[in-house]
């Protein structure tokens, strides 16, 4: 036996290949900032932005353009406060941009929302604080479903719910069919590790977070705890779970694909996105050939669906080689 024969020319290779990575598996996280006349670039993260609600109209009709499945847009406000209360205001940059970009794309682009407070407090935990200075389970949660039902209201296709608050799954699915919006899909964030490599994204939304979220992410060291709270969320109701990050979890992503017997997501982080980017920008490494092999990965540890800022870029330029 030869092995190298099936390697011989690009065709050949292309005919074997057992995984690939296709602009109808890509989802492109979008940020959108209130009162911006302008983009504003995220320094952490080069090329990008905080969109205006222009350029975010824009981007989600080229994202439709290129056959991605969706654009999961974060809304950063102008201002915070300790309820996060613009996440619940009809002329939240949210919901506003929610209904911006489903009048834009139809149905021809999937909506998705982020359910999910940190963009919205001043203390930057993604619930609402008890007197004692910890998140509030419940109290959050409420919250949470309140917003997938505007979300829903808004247009969004699929709402997600990041906090990793227990049962927010359920109550989501639960607001959603007694508002009506029994079509609307639940991604959960069943996986999402207490991580360092969320840095730039602190940036990109503005946070205020001081301290870490370690009582309600996953810890790093656990995987049954994982797969134990994504199948928890699939009891709940949840249509799609998620693993984040990626990089670092793709062992995750793999027993949770072996697990379920729902789509699985996994987002590419800022922080992986930023390590590329460096590197590349001091001629470290190939930076095409590496956001395809990373993306590559994802799929084969058994992704069906990647979260990724370079979603866009990929299915204009790099997919196509």
């Amino acid at each position: 036996m030869r092995p190298r024969r099936l390697r011989q020319s690009p065709v050949m290779r292309a005919m074997v290949a057992e995984h690939e990575v296709a602009p109808r598996q890509l989802v492109l996280p979008v940020f959108v900032a209130e009162g911006a006349s302008e983009p504003r670039p995220i320094s952490s993260m080069p090329g990008v932005v905080q969109h205006t609600l222009d350029t975010l109209r824009r981007t989600a009709a080229e994202a439709a353009e290129a056959g991605l499945a969706g654009v999961m847009i974060f809304g950063v406000p102008e201002h915070q406060d300790a309820e996060g209360s613009g996440a619940l205001a009809e002329d939240g940059i949210l919901n506003v941009a929610l209904r911006a970009v489903r009048a834009e794309v139809g149905d021809d682009l999937l909506v998705m929302s982020d359910v999910c407070l940190d963009e919205f407090t001043d203390h930057g935990h993604c619930g609402l604080l008890g007197a004692d200075g910890t998140v509030d389970n419940d109290a959050t949660v409420d919250v949470y479903a309140r917003m997938a039902v505007m979300h829903a209201g808004c247009g969004a296709h699929v709402v997600a719910p990041s906090g990793m608050m227990d049962g927010q799954v359920s109550a989501l699915r639960t607001a959603l069919d007694l508002a009506g919006h029994v079509d609307t899909v639940v991604m959960a964030y069943a996986a999402k590790y207490a991580s360092a490599f969320y840095g730039p994204f602190r940036e990109a939304v503005a946070s205020s977070l001081t301290g870490d979220r370690k009582t309600y992410q996953q810890d790093p060291a656990n995987a049954r705890e994982a797969l134990r709270e994504v199948r928890l969320d699939v009891e709940q109701g949840a249509d799609l779970v998620m693993v984040k990050p990626a990089l670092g979890y793709l062992d995750i992503i793999n027993e949770t694909a072996r697990t379920v017997d729902v789509p699985v997501a996994a987002y590419n982080v800022s922080g992986e996105y930023a390590m590329v980017e460096a590197a590349a920008e001091r001629g470290w490494i190939d930076r095409d050939r590496a956001i395809a092999e990373t993306l590559l990965s994802i799929r084969r540890a058994g992704a069906d669906v990647i979260l990724s800022y370079w979603a866009l870029e990929y299915a204009q330029k790099l997919g196509r080689r």
